[in-house]
């Protein structure tokens, strides 16, 4: 097989595989995906000093063409498709555990002699190499990442129809910083000579393209229907990659309801109109989502309030499992709960409040005999209303139709019925 072609099914297959995990996320849990996504850099790291193929116009190799590529990609894609809070998860746990890693392998070195075996000598001079670029090659993975959102954010306002356009302008700028800096590590360690600096770019501008044609086709496939969350300041999304919390979420942690741990009515009257200020000077659309336990009062009837307590408990931790780090979750009143979520147009809160829907009817159902359900009436600002009490009234308008077509829907502007499942 040709050099070329070996690069071709390797990406195909290592996205391939990737996509389908990511697919899954909402079958299986992220955890699959992430935990494919980390366990090779150690080989991407290995290949990209050790194993080199030639073509016509240089030395390159899979390990940095095919697996760092596409590991970039896929974080760029896991972006696109979710948000920056939940991007940063894997971001932070490859720098952490990779850093780990060359840590416990450093330590080994504090034993004397290592009993050698037949044909199995550790090579400590490798293993001293592979070392010092594991932790050069995160360090530049973590740089690159976060520069590759960015970025893309950026040629948001150029390009805003072409997702495979951005994709493969942001994919090719970052891996050509990536092979200027990986390669002054490489040759520094282990002597690569600089015709691998030229094959490399060449190959990784390759794998830009290759691999922006297969996010568009993914996205074309299989969520297609799923809209791009609206534009965001780089200051939000740089303070979100980074940790740096925003005072109003430090004030978040007070004003908790006791009883499920959800914010208070009183929390939402003071952060429902900063949020909607907020959103107006950013042009920016905010989503409402209010919510009601439906037949909450027979339940607490027939099983007692105890029960009743606990189903609010286990709603407001289903919530909190398919809402985004920067949503926030209100108990408004009684078995009533209002989410709020800055930064989202009004076709994915209501995709957004069906998974809500979804996860509290197959999590409740299986722990209480009641089987509990919700009824969800979604709003949006500044379409639907300019102020928190006109979006919040808009929302119940919502939750009340939903009630009167028979419970357990989301109802909105758009949509007659997401359908009961069932």
């Amino acid at each position: 097989m040709s050099g070329t072609a070996l690069l071709l099914v390797q990406a195909v297959i290592y996205f391939g595989v990737m996509a389908a995990l990511f697919r899954l996320r909402h079958v299986m849990g992220l955890g699959a995906f992430l935990c494919a996504l980390g366990v090779m850099h150690f080989l991407e790291t290995y290949l990209a000093a050790v194993f080199f193929i030639e073509l016509p116009f240089g030395l390159l190799s899979p390990g940095s063409t095919v697996l760092f590529s596409g590991k970039l990609a896929i974080l760029l894609l896991f972006y696109i498709r979710e948000d920056a809070e939940t991007v940063r998860q894997p971001i932070y746990g490859l720098l952490i555990g990779n850093f780990l890693m060359v840590a416990l392998v450093a330590t080994l070195r504090l034993y004397d002699t290592p009993i050698s075996l037949p044909g199995y000598n550790p090579d400590l001079v490798l293993i001293d190499q592979m070392g010092a670029l594991m932790i050069w090659g995160t360090s530049l993975l973590f740089i690159d990442a976060i520069a590759l959102i960015l970025l893309y954010e950026r040629l948001r306002r150029l390009l805003p129809e072409s997702v495979i356009l951005r994709s493969c302008i942001s994919l090719a700028l970052i891996l050509t910083f990536d092979q200027l800096g990986f390669f002054l590590g490489l040759h520094l360690v282990t002597g690569t000579p600089f015709s691998a600096l030229f094959g490399g770019w060449v190959a990784k501008m390759g794998a830009a393209i290759t691999y922006s044609l297969l996010m568009g086709l993914y996205l074309s496939l299989f969520e297609r229907k799923m809209t791009e969350t609206a534009p965001q300041p780089l200051s939000d999304i740089f303070h979100k990659l980074t940790y740096r919390h925003k005072y109003e979420e430090l004030l978040g942690k007070t004003g908790h309801d006791a009883l499920t741990g959800a914010l208070t009515r009183e929390r939402f009257e003071t952060l429902g109109q900063v949020t909607l200020a907020r959103g107006a000077v950013a042009k920016r659309p905010v989503s409402l989502a209010i919510l009601d336990v439906d037949n909450f009062k027979s339940i607490n009837d027939r099983y007692g309030h105890v029960t009743g307590d606990e189903v609010l408990r286990r709603v407001v931790d289903c919530l909190r499992s398919e809402v985004r780090g920067e949503d926030r979750i209100f108990r408004y009143g009684g078995e009533e709960f209002v989410v709020l979520c800055e930064n989202m147009p009004h076709e994915t809160a209501l995709a957004a409040a069906e998974r809500m829907r979804l996860a509290v009817q197959a999590t409740l159902a299986k722990e209480f005999a009641a089987a509990p359900t919700i009824s969800i009436g979604v709003a949006t600002f500044p379409e639907d209303a300019s102020d928190i009490r006109g979006l919040v009234a808009h929302a119940d308008t919502h939750l009340y139709e939903a009630k009167r077509l028979g419970r357990d829907r989301v109802v909105g502007n758009s949509t007659a019925v997401e359908g009961r499942a069932g």
